[in-house]
């Protein structure tokens, strides 16, 4: 049994779960400007509440979008578990449709400007890797979640 077997097994123990439920996936936070596990503090002291990923990730991927009420264990930069996260919603939309109080659920930045050029530092890099290029109605996933296991 590895690591996050364990700490699964350990989750559906402690929070009385149906044994059925099932871990969706791991998740590892990084960001541009932090450092460390800072992300893996913003979350567990419920600062971060929700993240943005690439539409275009999950389409060249060809992996379904996350639904509300999946459940991911949240890793840290030595694949450590952390927490347990249940996405709560789960939303499509450009860009430049983002509003401040989307993106201040993030937890990591002081405006919607500052979000903005930040993300979209992110999206260019990420696009030359993958192959798409930023617009700035490019869309982006954005979901919502709670911690539901530490």
């Amino acid at each position: 049994m590895t690591e996050l077997d364990e700490y699964w097994s350990n989750f559906i123990r402690d929070t009385c779960r149906d044994p059925e439920d099932k871990c969706s996936g791991d998740l590892f936070f990084e960001a541009k400007g932090f450092v460390g596990d800072e992300l893996i503090t913003l979350i567990l002291t419920d600062k971060k509440k929700a993240f943005f990923t690439s539409w275009s990730t999950y389409t060249i991927d060809q992996e379904p979008l996350p639904v509300s009420g999946e459940l991911y264990i949240v890793v840290d930069r030595a694949n450590n578990p952390r927490c347990v996260i249940e996405i709560q919603s789960v939303e499509v939309l450009p860009f430049n449709e983002v509003t401040w109080e989307m993106a201040a659920l993030e937890g990591e930045d002081e405006n919607l400007g500052s979000w903005r050029e930040k993300e979209r530092e992110y999206l260019e890099d990420e696009g030359a890797v993958l192959g798409f290029e930023f617009s700035p109605d490019i869309k982006l996933v954005f979901q919502t979640f709670k911690v539901v296991y530490k």
